[in-house]
């Protein structure tokens, strides 16, 4: 009876507060606007966003201009949505409401140039798997036959590893990344180890351990482990940069022996 009696008051009026971080152009100053939106059962904060593109409207009654974001699958896939959502950088698709403390505070990633308000350039990030070479070469575009076997376990291993998103979530989390920084960051790291693993990448692995030894390469870690404890797919992250510590550290002796 209570449930039921708590459901119907929610119905009747229960307002949510919603603070968004505001920026016109990437040169603007950022401002926090507030927002009030009727509750509904099982609104995510995609949902949310949604519903202020809709009604524009700042708590305080006056018009204002619909909030810009990001969005793709709506899935926790694609990781487009990624924002900092009461201080802690997340999709945007699987944060849910009533699990969230009020107000809510919803800001874009500090780590990224903002390009206006929740949208930012990731574009860093995808250099940074340029520079690792994170993708299997292939001899041609003709049929090449089926590819080299390895075992169930290996598998399993890099299915975990290949979950990765380039979300941001890692990065933003990390004190080793940012503008001012070289470190290319524990998703790109985790690429390395991904591919070099695989027996066709394995092909290219000296290629990729040179990338990651030089300026801002593994060694920039500083193993605060606040990766891991933010990345959305629970990668193994902190594994993948120590495999790959340890792979680099045993190719710069061979080269030294050699």
């Amino acid at each position: 009876m209570e449930k039921e009696k708590n459901r119907q008051q929610d119905k009747s009026g229960r307002m949510i507060e919603v603070h968004v971080k505001r920026q016109d152009t990437p040169d603007a100053p950022a401002k926090w606007e507030v927002f009030q939106i009727k509750w509904r059962a099982n609104l995510n904060v995609i949902a949310v966003l949604q519903e202020l593109q809709i009604h524009p409207v700042r708590a305080d009654g006056h018009a204002t201009t619909p909030p810009a974001w990001e969005a793709a699958c709506l899935e926790e896939v694609c990781g487009t949505c990624t924002m900092i959502i009461n201080g802690v950088p997340r999709q945007a698709c699987a944060a849910l409401v009533d699990k969230l403390e009020q107000p809510i505070r919803i800001e874009p990633l500090s780590k990224f140039p903002v390009m206006r308000d929740l949208m930012v350039d990731r574009q860093r990030m995808f250099d940074h798997l340029k520079h690792v070479k994170a993708w299997v070469g292939i001899d041609g575009t003709y049929e090449l036959g089926p590819g080299p076997r390895y075992s169930n376990d290996l598998a399993q291993e890099r299915y975990k590893l290949s979950e990765c998103m380039t979300c941001g979530c890692c990065v933003e989390a990390c004190p080793q990344y940012g503008p001012h920084a070289k470190f290319i960051g524990p998703q790109a790291v985790n690429q390395v180890q991904l591919f070099n693993t695989h027996p066709s990448g394995a092909l290219n692995a000296t290629e990729r351990l040179e990338a990651v030894m030089g300026d801002g390469g593994v060694q920039d870690c500083g193993d605060a482990q606040n990766c891991v404890k933010v990345c959305p797919k629970k990668i193994p992250l902190t594994e993948s940069i120590a495999k790959v510590s340890r792979a680099t550290t045993v190719h710069a002796i061979k080269k030294i022996i050699d």
